[in-house]
């Protein structure tokens, strides 16, 4: 392709733009990345769904987007809300309101395609042989997808959000208690699948912002860089120390942990113990953590 074209994850908790030109043989050659914590799902209820201060601040990044966009003269652009949005009781009334004020236009899309895209972008990043189990931790939910050959058998969305489990659990109990439910009823619907327990040798790849966190604390960085965290492995253990580690920490005291950037402070808890619950229930002693994942493979649908 001689023009580069861009793609939009407009997450619960983050806005995320990709431009770059894509081809059957390398893949993606990115130009830019930009990343901004929105927290669309911040103050989201069911009767009223998105804030106005969510929107706006969503709004906000999404017309610098549009500008980024403009000014590298992209020739297609797929643009994608997730969880908070397809939620939201006005949810359609916050997309008009993006395309008449960026000319972005956003597609909703469900969890079943968001699991499907992130696993192909993370296969533009990580090569897996064998089988290989993923999941994608988002403010709203939380994608569990399990391939074979870089193959998707089966896939699934959880309401397991950082941002709902913080906003909607008060207490380290409460939000313990969902993950395990949701674990639970992930093991029965895999096993009425065909698949009781991951084979042997089975990799376990995370994706998005807890996962790339987890990688910046354990490696001490005090500046996120995407190179440094992409492809590193956690250890159980390690996952194990970080959670005993930040769980005393108010927000603001987490903040002077190297590798928690503003924005996550008071998400950076229940995230963990999504990762941490995951890898015990289903067996698994180390964790991949792919920085590629939902942007990348809606670049390469385009």
């Amino acid at each position: 392709m001689h023009t580069p074209c861009a793609s939009i994850d407009l997450g619960t908790n983050s806005a995320r733009l990709l431009i770059g030109f894509t081809d059957p043989t390398n893949g993606i050659r990115p130009l830019l990345l930009k990343r901004k914590i929105t927290r669309l799902g911040g103050g989201f209820s069911k009767e009223n769904g998105l804030s106005l201060e969510a929107r706006r601040r969503s709004l906000a990044v999404l017309h610098d987007f549009a500008l980024e966009i403009q000014r590298h003269g992209v020739s297609q652009i797929r643009a994608v809300a997730t969880s908070a949005v397809r939620d939201a009781v006005n949810g359609n009334d916050f997309i008009a309101e993006v395309f008449q004020r960026t000319g972005i236009l956003l597609e909703v899309i469900d969890g079943r395609e968001e699991g499907l895209l992130t696993l192909r972008g993370i296969f533009s990043g990580i090569r897996a042989e064998g089988d290989v189990f993923i999941f994608d931790i988002g403010g709203g939910s939380t994608e569990y997808t399990l391939a074979r050959d870089e193959t998707p058998l089966f896939t699934k969305s959880l309401p397991l959000g950082v941002v709902r489990l913080t906003e909607g659990k008060r207490s380290i109990p409460a939000m313990e208690d969902k993950i395990n439910r949701e674990l639970e009823a992930l093991l029965t619907n895999l096993a009425q699948a065909g698949y009781p327990a991951c084979a042997p040798g089975t990799r376990l790849i995370g994706t998005a912002g807890t996962p790339t966190t987890l990688a910046g604390i354990d490696l001490g960085v005090t500046d996120y860089a995407a190179e440094s965290v992409h492809g590193h492995v956690l250890s159980l253990e390690v996952v194990r120390n970080i959670y005993e580690r930040i769980l005393p920490l108010t927000p603001e005291q987490s903040l002077l942990v190297p590798g928690i950037e503003k924005g996550r402070e008071d998400l950076i808890l229940a995230g963990t113990l999504i990762t941490l619950r995951t890898m015990e229930r289903f067996g698994f002693d180390y964790l991949t953590v792919s920085e590629s994942g939902l942007l990348e493979g809606l670049l390469l649908t385009l």
